[in-house]
């Protein structure tokens, strides 16, 4: 269990206002409005190639770490505009943490290093902390009595499903407010991914976190509410088609789209 002394003292709420993201001239995302809600967990679901990374990225700024890409609209975080002027990009990360979808811990660095990497990196991190940090954070993503008694050792010793945990690890270091997560299952088998999952439910309470998830029983799962994204036939972007608590969503959808996605008519 995650000690609350263990979690931000404040989780802010996303909002999304009318984004649109672009990669050069390609109209990738268009018009989202959409809230993802404090201490829960959000899914965006939707078939291959409809934005929902594209949108996920946006909403820490790492999608205009690619070359011509660009966004018009708003992502607010507890109220400040994330992309305003002023905004400071690095900053906005560190309270917008992000899971990737294959491991990516840095291989030559070992475990308790991995976890460490953002605070030092950032200059917040000190040797009399740091034991701390690392046992805390290995705690939180439920790694701890697995890899305790080997904290030196690479990385890459690790299973696929420790080091996604790791990753994860590493992301609540830097005391985020946010997580995101971007199919963090699908390069695991079904033992780390029940793993993942149940981490998931540990943190739900203490960060807001949005998945990114092809697998529809994953997202009923894991998440309270649930954003459906489908690619508009007319100009190929990826449009919003309609966001709800997740047992509603894979219930009583309002939008026949919705429904045919989950039943599994298309996508």
């Amino acid at each position: 269990m995650i000690a609350q002394a263990d979690a931000p003292s404040i989780t802010r709420a996303l909002f999304v206002d009318r984004l649109h993201a672009y990669y050069g001239a390609k109209h990738a995302v268009k018009e989202v409005t959409l809230r993802f809600e404090p201490r829960a967990v959000t899914a965006i679901i939707g078939p291959s190639g409809c934005g929902k990374s594209t949108l996920l990225r946006c909403l820490n700024r790492l999608h205009e770490v690619i070359a011509g890409a660009r966004v018009e609209g708003k992502v607010l975080l507890d109220g400040e505009n994330i992309y305003a002027a002023a905004a400071d990009a690095v900053r906005i990360r560190r309270r917008v943490g992000m899971v990737f979808q294959r491991p990516n811990p840095f291989p030559t660095m070992s475990i308790q290093d991995n976890v460490t990497s953002g605070l030092r990196l950032t200059g917040r991190l000190r040797g009399a902390v740091q034991r701390e940090v690392v046992e805390t954070s290995l705690r939180a993503a439920a790694l701890w009595d697995e890899v305790k008694d080997r904290l030196k050792a690479p990385a890459t010793s690790l299973s696929g499903g420790q080091q996604q945990r790791l990753c994860i690890a590493r992301a609540l270091a830097v005391q985020p407010e946010v997580l995101l997560m971007d199919e963090p299952c699908s390069a695991l088998d079904p033992i780390a991914t029940l793993k993942v999952e149940e981490l998931i439910a540990e943190l739900r309470g203490h960060y807001t976190i949005v998945i990114v998830t092809h697998n529809m029983q994953q997202a009923a799962r894991v998440s309270d509410n649930t954003a459906f994204m489908m690619i508009d036939m007319e100009d190929r972007t990826g449009i919003l088609v309609e966001e709800g608590p997740t047992k509603v969503m894979f219930s009583k959808p309002k939008d026949k789209r919705t429904e045919d996605y989950v039943t599994g008519r298309f996508g």
